[in-house]
């Protein structure tokens, strides 16, 4: 018969250990190479990794060809693993989606938006912290305007496009965390936001439509321009080759 004045003890499922450290370890990896703290096209050593991160040879091999197999460092022979790299190509690529589904989420959200959050991650979107680095202020801007993206995506009722442009907002983080980020500025939205939320709110999805149309194309030029700077001035990526119809 157990004594119940017998300490207890554990027993630690080593497994589901692994997988979690391996996890954790994964998101962090994941995270510095999103917000380019990790660079484009670095070479990534499993000891130079292990000893940054803190973690094992083992949970760190996990996590690299867990971050392989999502497309964020590929896998050289001999040599350990790369950052994927970022072209103008993936800046174009994006966008041109963005601007067939967004003037679409808009039209079909028009109506129907919650105008009061809109207003308040719109707000979350100027807000500049002078205090905090440029790194933690282009990420607070993301996750604001990714958010007010998603909230007028999300009234749509379309699941479909919803998921599709969740994904691409994901892709968007690297891609301005280069272009701003090296550039040590802070992208810019003041008027488009409260003309689209002026717009959904009085249910007119035309022009709903339109200034998302406007908007995203605004950012793709923006966008396009602090990129092939940054490739310019890191040599991050492939060579540089301005793609048709860039400015």
């Amino acid at each position: 018969m157990k004594d119940p004045a017998a300490p207890t003890v554990e027993l630690i499922d080593c497994s589901n250990e692994a997988k979690l450290l391996s996890e954790r370890a994964c998101s962090a990896i994941r995270q510095d190479i999103l917000s380019c703290v990790i660079e484009p096209a670095a070479t990534l050593t499993e000891s130079a990794l292990t000893a940054r991160y803190g973690i094992g040879k083992a949970t760190c091999r996990v996590a690299l060809q867990r971050l392989a197999q999502e497309g964020f460092v590929r896998i050289v022979p001999r040599q350990g693993y790369v950052v994927t790299p970022i072209t103008l190509k993936d800046v174009e690529e994006v966008f041109a989606l963005r601007l067939e589904l967004e003037p679409l989420s808009a039209r079909l959200a028009a109506g129907k938006a919650d105008i009061d959050l809109l207003n308040r991650l719109e707000r979350a979107c100027r807000n500049d912290d002078t205090s905090l680095g440029i790194g933690s202020r282009i990420g607070i801007f993301m996750d604001a305007n990714a958010a007010f993206h998603m909230a007028i995506a999300e009234c749509s009722g379309n699941g479909r496009l919803v998921r599709m442009l969740g994904g691409l907002l994901n892709d968007m983080a690297r891609l301005v965390s280069l272009g701003f980020g090296v550039q040590n500025t802070k992208p810019e939205i003041r008027h488009d936001h409260t003309a689209m939320i002026s717009a959904l709110a009085s249910g007119d999805g035309k022009r709903a439509e339109q200034i998302a149309h406007r908007h995203v194309a605004t950012f793709r030029d923006m966008t396009m321009e602090k990129v092939m700077a940054s490739l310019r001035d890191t040599h991050a990526g492939a060579p540089i080759v301005p793609l048709r119809g860039a400015r």
